[in-house]
């Protein structure tokens, strides 16, 4: 019930932006207007205004068939600034993106439009999405998902004859930042709140906080730690495959001297996914690059970091994010604004005390960030 509200806010934000402005939705027209007196030269009336790119294909997620999906803001967008869509819908649910489809063709039907403005392509076949990104017609791809797929597709864009702009909103693994005084004072609240975040629909949040960076010698903060994750029941992930590759990932890790197990959660059936939180230093961590990697699933990583200028060098080597987080109290501020100028340019969003789990659906929203976070850093995959 959550998920379709979202769907159908987003929908009613793109259309109140319409109504409001019907000429140019988000205020983007310019007008400078004439002045025949000017010398030496007269002035001459120049507009800048935007016209639809043309059809574009959108690429539904597998982990929200409504939001980011059929009828998801990449959709809602597409629709908004005129541009025809031909959605591919993920295999994951099919039948619910026919009856999302079914929605749109109901409302093109009610509103007198013309019937190519939607439609919608099944098929589990890859080569179905490479035809369709290399068709002539497409002008522009929306893309919720991973980064192999995107890097698959971007290599066929990259062929055609006429290059075309991908937006692809991939992945994250939305370091948590815990400064020195918020890790003592308030262990039991951050490690609770941390876990719970991280369990949030198992795991399978592009948002979910992934990375935990931790002060040295929190025992109290990761003793909490591993008492939730310990007691965290199991529960099922979105397919087969997402099942079969979280199990891998947990193996591999499972593997490395590097890392000690912090806690495990409980496997209640064989086909569930049980959380698990690693933990390692800031020297192993910077040195094992797939730890730098999403793992789609209840998974959580501690580094220990010795200081804030290890703090400061490892955010520095952090690949792009959709978020980070810093978590502080009052004694920490100074801490936190000292290094403010590495993670501004690491995550498209940076939040304070919060947790990125909850994407608003407003004006201000950002849900992007440098790449490999999403491939056009600089556009939002949430909000207009």
């Amino acid at each position: 019930q959550g998920e379709r509200m979202r769907t159908v806010n987003q929908l009613k934000a793109f259309a109140n932006a319409l109504r409001d402005n019907p000429e140019s939705p988000l205020g983007l027209k310019i007008v400078d207007e004439a002045d025949a007196t000017r010398a030496p030269l007269p002035k001459p009336h120049t507009e800048l205004n935007y016209l639809p790119l043309g059809p574009v294909a959108v690429f539904g997620a597998s982990n929200f068939p409504y939001a980011f999906s059929t009828l998801g803001g990449d959709t809602a967008a597409a629709l908004a600034a005129g541009c025809p869509v031909i959605v591919k819908n993920h295999t994951a649910h099919p039948g619910t993106g026919e009856l999302m489809a079914r929605v749109a063709l109901a409302a093109i039907k009610e509103c007198a439009m013309p019937l190519g403005v939607f439609a919608m392509v099944q098929s589990k076949a890859y080569d179905i999405s490479h035809q369709l990104v290399a068709a002539p017609a497409i002008k522009a791809v929306g893309f919720t998902g991973s980064f192999n797929v995107a890097s698959k597709l971007q290599a066929t864009i990259a062929k055609r004859e006429e290059p075309i702009p991908f937006y692809g909103e991939l992945g994250s693994i939305n370091p948590q930042v815990i400064l020195p005084n918020k890790a003592i004072e308030h262990s039991k609240e951050m490690a609770q709140s941390l876990c719970q975040s991280m369990l949030m629909g198992n795991g399978q949040f592009c948002t979910s906080p992934g990375l935990w960076l931790v002060p040295t010698g929190c025992d109290e903060l990761e003793a909490h730690i591993t008492a939730c994750i310990n007691d965290a029941p199991s529960d099922t992930l979105l397919t087969p495959g997402i099942v079969k590759t979280f199990k891998h990932q947990i193996a591999e890790r499972t593997q490395l001297d590097k890392l000690s197990v912090l806690g495990k959660g409980k496997l209640e059936h064989e086909f569930h996914a049980n959380a698990h939180v690693f933990a390692c230093n800031a020297d192993d961590y910077l040195a094992i690059s797939a730890l730098q990697e999403e793992v789609f699933g209840p998974l959580g990583l501690v580094v220990r970091v010795d200081s804030l200028e290890e703090m400061r060098a490892l955010a520095a080597e952090l690949d792009g994010q959709l978020t980070i987080t810093l978590h502080m109290d009052d004694a920490d501020v100074d801490a936190a604004r000292s290094l403010m100028p590495v993670l501004e340019r690491k995550a498209g969003r940076v939040l304070a005390n919060g947790f990125p789990t909850g994407v608003e659906v407003v004006d201000s929203m950002v849900h992007g960030g440098p790449y490999p976070a999403s491939t056009n850093f600089g556009a939002t995959s949430v909000g207009t």
